[in-house]
């Protein structure tokens, strides 16, 4: 009596674990399903933004890197879900399959560390590059300023009234002496401004350069050491074929 009233006991609970291994089953294929999704829809944005291909371009490197970098956490939800559950419920075409998306993981892994000497190398570059093009233009407004400066100092009275003319601006009440001198100190402080602004522009460009530089780096290199814990811990999918 005992013997039988265990068994009815035992028996409901073994139905319902197979019940549930058989919904996990069908959980696992849905989730395995959308981690090859979304590994595909990786490669497709992988493939547009690196269409026209243009390397040695540092502009082009880095903001690739950046929306490379921007992007991997879709890979890698990818992958987490393909890999979720081992090789419990698995199709003989899968075997296969995991084993070279495991070696993908260590390829990935290390591209990702060695983007990173890029990345900084890129930074060096664009920053020179920002700083060049802001101090050629500000030299031009300079000496631009220096001519026009130079040709005032220079002026006379009809070429003064010429000038102020020009600008429609008029200063009756002043002496020609006092308008040259006006202008002339004028002209002084748009050089001012002028160095001003490009220093201004400088800094905040090499501002921003270097923080989207610092957080694209430290996402190369999180998700580096991220593609490398997933091969380091997916070796059952390279032993088992």
């Amino acid at each position: 009596m005992t013997k039988s009233g265990n068994e009815q006991q035992i028996f409901p609970l073994v139905k319902e674990l197979q019940n549930f291994a058989l919904n996990q089953a069908g959980s696992m294929m849905i989730l395995r399903s959308l981690g090859y999704g979304l590994l595909l829809l990786a490669l497709f944005d992988i493939v547009e933004m690196s269409i026209p291909l243009n390397l040695m371009n540092p502009t082009w490197e880095f903001n690739t890197f950046g929306a490379i970098v921007e992007r991997v956490p879709v890979p890698l939800i990818g992958f987490a879900l393909i890999f979720y559950g081992n090789l419990y419920s698995r199709g003989k075409w899968e075997l296969l399959c995991l084993k070279l998306l495991s070696w993908l993981t260590l390829f990935l892994a290390v591209l990702f560390l060695l983007l990173i000497p890029l990345g900084i190398s890129n930074t060096i570059r664009l920053g020179k590059q920002s700083d060049f093009q802001i101090n050629t233009l500000s030299q031009q407004q300079i000496s631009q300023a220096e001519q026009i400066e130079k040709q005032v100092s220079q002026a006379t009275p009809a070429q003064i009234e010429i000038f102020l003319k020009a600008q429609r601006r008029t200063l009756d009440n002043k002496t020609n002496q006092e308008k040259k001198k006006q202008i002339l100190s004028e002209i002084s402080q748009a050089k001012e401004q002028i160095k001003t602004k490009a220093q201004a522009t400088q800094s905040s460009r090499n501002l921003t350069l270097l923080k989207s530089s610092v957080k694209w780096n430290l996402g190369a290199l999180v998700s580096g050491v991220l593609f490398f814990i997933f091969w380091k811990t997916t070796k059952w999918a390279r032993i088992k074929l």
